[in-house]
């Protein structure tokens, strides 16, 4: 009966080993693997989006416009009558000279806003670590679950940072945009209420009024 060599013989723990992924290509192999799962779920639940949403409220106390009431005393004893004609008249020209009516105002259309996340800062990044860790312990083999659960977590937390600084500085930019357009139009109106109150005390000075 022949035997069989000793050399011959294969230790299955050595074929084991034989067909193991290496150690040093494990984390980089779970990394890629991460990244794709994240990607994948992150374009379903449009975790990340190019356009993040915002809300936009208006403010409860808008800024304050200069009164364009012009107060003046006669200089000379004009009667009651006189200085309601006297007034109504300046005012008439007033507003022909200016173009600006007080009696007839359409307020800005620029009000003041505030703008605002729909979702609160780092709600991305806990979920971006929450569903990286899930993902990254499902993908690992079971002995390195623990691994793939922290690279999966720093993935995703990662990936969920991104797109909550992507969501502030849009917010930001929306932001900055309503401030210059309220503050264009308060401005333009403003300088008409001078320029109205100027025109009205002129009229009114001419007619022997004094005027503040």
């Amino acid at each position: 009966m022949a035997m069989q060599h000793p050399l011959k013989r294969t230790d299955p723990r050595r074929r084991a080993r034989a067909r193991a992924v290496p150690a040093n290509r494990r984390p980089a192999m779970l990394v890629l693997a991460a990244l794709a799962a994240l990607a994948l779920v992150a374009a379903l639940a449009g975790c990340v989006g190019p356009e993040p949403r915002y809300a936009v409220r208006e403010r409860a106390e808008p800024a304050k416009l200069p009164s364009s009431t012009v107060y003046f005393y006669p200089k000379h004893g004009q009667s009651k009558q006189q200085q309601d004609r006297d007034r109504y008249e300046c005012y008439r020209w007033a507003v022909k000279q200016t173009g600006y009516d007080p009696g007839n105002v359409q307020p800005p259309s620029g009000k003041q806003v505030d703008v605002v996340p729909t979702v609160p800062p780092g709600h991305d990044t806990a979920a971006g670590a929450f569903t990286g860790a899930v993902i990254g312990s499902m993908i690992s083999r079971p002995r390195h679950a623990g691994e793939g659960m922290v690279i999966g977590a720093i993935t995703g937390a990662a990936i969920g940072a991104s797109s909550d600084e992507e969501r502030r500085q849009r917010t930001e930019q929306v932001q900055r945009q309503y401030d210059a357009r309220a503050a264009a139009e308060r401005s333009a109106l403003v300088r008409k209420i001078q320029d109205y109150r100027r025109a009205m005390g002129a009229c009114l000075e001419g007619r022997g009024y004094s005027v503040r």
